[in-house]
Formats: C-alpha cells, structure tokens, sequence
C-alpha cells in the first residue's frame, strides 16, 4: 500500500469540488478513487423524493472479519459562498495561508471528512484490516432539505444487512480549541405558524372591523416573553423564537382579515411537537380579547426531535482519546443546532466530534493546519483503542 494521502491532502481536494447542496461537483468522484483501490467496498446511491433534487451519497466500508462496525458519518456539500468578491482568497480554491486552510467548507465540514479519512488510512496502512468493520457515510444533503441523504443512506444501508455499533459525525464542535466538547445529542427542532383571524375593514371605521395585527403582536409578545423550562441535565433552556410576521397587505387604508407569524421552537427532552403545540395555542388563545378573534396554528413536519446518546462506553471511550491528544477533558454538550446525528441515532449509539466552527458559513471560511491534524490524531487514537491491533 502506497503511503497515505494526509488529512490536509484529502481536506484541500475536496474544498476544490465546489458541492454546494445538492452538487455533487466531483466530491463523491474523488472519495471512491481513493478508496476504492485500497480495498473499501464503494457504493454511490442517488436518492430522489418528489418536489426535491436527486443527491448523489456515498457508503464505503472496508471489513476484517467479525467484530464491531464504526461509522464515520460526514456531509460533502456547502453552503452557497455569497458574493466571492468579499472573499480574500478563492472559496473553492483550498488555498493555504499562515498556518490556515482557506475555502468553503473547511470547517463544515470536509475538514472533518479528510481528518477521519486520513485517519482510517493510517491505521489501515499500519495495522491492517480492521477486526471488524470501519465504514463511511457521506452525504451531499446536509445543508439542504436533508430528504435524501443520510436518512435514506441509513435506510439503504440497514436494508443491506448492515448492522451499525457505533458512530462518530465529524461535525465542527469545538467553540473555541481543540478538545473544547463532544456533542453527545441535540435539541431538537420544530417550526410552526400561528394566524389570528379577525375581521376585515375599512380604516376609517374601525368598530366596523376587527383588527388582528394588534391581537397577533399581544400574542407573540406573550410567547416570546415566556420561560417554557430552565433546562434539565443535559440540555439547555428551550427557547421559542419568532421569525417572522407577515399580513400581505398591500394597502393602506384596509384592515385585514388574518395576521400571521412564523417561529421556531429548539426544545430539550421536556418537550415534544405535540406538547408544543398545546403550549402555543393555549397562550394565543389567552391573548385573544374577545370571541370576534380566533387562532389557527399550523405546524410544519418535525425536522428533529431531542435525543441524547446514553453509551459510557462510545462517550467516555472518545474522551479518553481527546484527552490522550490534547491534554484536556471535552465537556459533553449538546447545544447548537441540528445535524445528521438525528438520523443516524436510530441505529446505533452517535456522538459529534469535529473542528473549531468558529468560522463556517462565513465569507473566508478556515481553519487551523495545526487543527486539522490534531483532529486526524483524535480519530486515530479512538481506532486503535476501538481495534486493538492483533499481533
């Protein structure tokens, strides 16, 4: 076996295929020519859903015989890079500039895909076969609707007979340094509009009409003002956030029928959508003045429910590793937003383990050289306590 490409190698070639959801761009393309020939079975499903573009993902494992499977679990496509004026280098470039690796997508997260990739090939090219299996899931839908990547790559893969112990998303999770947290769950997520109708009119005679903008604004108020939890062991205070209001009114002098808001609710596990939608409708309802309003709440499919891996063996195993690398204990987190880990918790136990994110989505996305290998010597360390060489 050829020496192994580095973790830098990988990252740059892959920040060079511009795969903003749901490209592809030659970012799966390059996945299976380097795997393929060190002897990782590669297959690239293209799932479709109607009303959402065809992605291209990626499975690849590489087996020794019986043992446990661990997945690594990764998205290749991005963001859009806004204006590329504002960059100061190329956005799919990959350029390298005092100690830094510049390009979109860096960080979030094909940094994390070249790290435990690297890092795979390393323990292969030293080692060997794994006494098991060591398999990777990469999607192109990350950043998208999320319809047809890793949760029917999950599916797929399940429906094949495999059999998942343990997964690791490369995720960037790490506020400030290396070693700063492992994501060990996440809050989950769910989206909701709340109408107030009343009765329409003209301006100028106002007991004539009612008006629901005031009503709505009463409403909203109440909601966004209101403490729902203080958080529990793991999780943070959930927190309801109004994104917008909208009448659609296009004139001046016409009071409307309806008034709308849109929010987002990102809960602990006290919660789930039903217990949210009672709590919505029932402080609406209160801020109605009079029975000539009423609400209608109309609430989207759950994009996510909070989950929290409950493994001591996959937790405390990582731990030791990060701190093995970096001389510090992660604390366990589980802030943020959503992942793919949503999917993946479903068949196997899953934690997040990723670089510094300070940066991602941003214009002149980077990260660390220094980072990216430490991460790379992370994902190492995990394999060899998690494969114990033979012999």
């Amino acid at each position: 076996m050829t020496k192994a490409p580095s973790a830098l190698e990988i990252t740059q070639k892959l920040v060079q295929c511009p795969s903003v959801t749901p490209k592809e761009a030659g970012a799966m393309a390059y996945l299976d020519t380097l795997l393929s020939p060190l002897g990782f079975l590669v297959h690239r499903p293209v799932f479709t859903d109607q009303g959402t573009p065809d992605v291209e993902n990626l499975f690849a494992k590489i087996s020794g015989g019986e043992g446990p499977h661990l997945t690594f679990a990764g998205h290749a496509d991005v963001v859009p890079t806004g204006d590329e004026t504002l960059w100061s280098v190329p956005p799919f470039a990959g350029e390298v500039r005092d100690g830094q690796l510049y390009g979109r997508g860096t960080s979030d997260m094909k940094g994390g895909i070249g790290a435990f990739i690297a890092a795979v090939l390393k323990y292969i090219e030293l080692h060997g076969e794994p006494h098991g299996t060591i398999s990777l899931l990469i999607t192109g839908d990350e950043e998208g609707p999320a319809i047809n990547g890793t949760v029917k790559l999950m599916q797929w893969a399940a429906d094949r007979g495999e059999r998942f112990n343990d997964a690791i998303v490369g995720e960037p999770t790490n506020p400030e340094a290396m070693g700063d947290a492992i994501k060990i769950g996440r809050r989950g997520s769910q989206s909701g509009t709340l109408t107030v109708m009343g009765q329409q009119g003209h301006v100028a005679y106002p007991h004539l009409a009612h008006n629901p903008v005031p009503v709505l604004a009463k409403a909203v108020s109440c909601l966004s003002s209101a403490v729902l939890d203080h958080g529990t062991d793991h999780f943070q205070p959930t927190n309801l956030e109004f994104v917008s209001m909208d009448v659609g009114n296009e004139t001046w002098n016409l009071i409307p029928k309806a008034a709308s808001a849109r929010f987002n609710v990102r809960y602990n596990d006290l919660w789930d959508a039903d217990k949210i939608a009672d709590l919505v409708l029932s402080r609406a309802k209160e801020s109605l003045p009079s029975e000539d309003f009423h609400v209608v709440l109309e609430m989207e499919p759950a994009m996510s429910q909070a989950f929290l891996t409950r493994s001591e063996k996959l937790i405390n195993g990582f731990s030791a590793a990060v701190a093995k690398v970096t001389g510090k204990m992660p604390e366990h987190s589980t802030d943020g937003g959503t992942s793919d880990a949503r999917f993946i918790k479903d068949y196997c136990p899953v934690i997040e383990f990723g670089l510094v994110g300070k940066t991602m989505h941003k214009i002149d996305e980077h990260i660390a050289l220094d980072d990216l290998q430490t991460l790379s010597d992370i994902y190492y360390e995990y394999l060899m306590s998690y494969f114990p060489p033979q012999g």
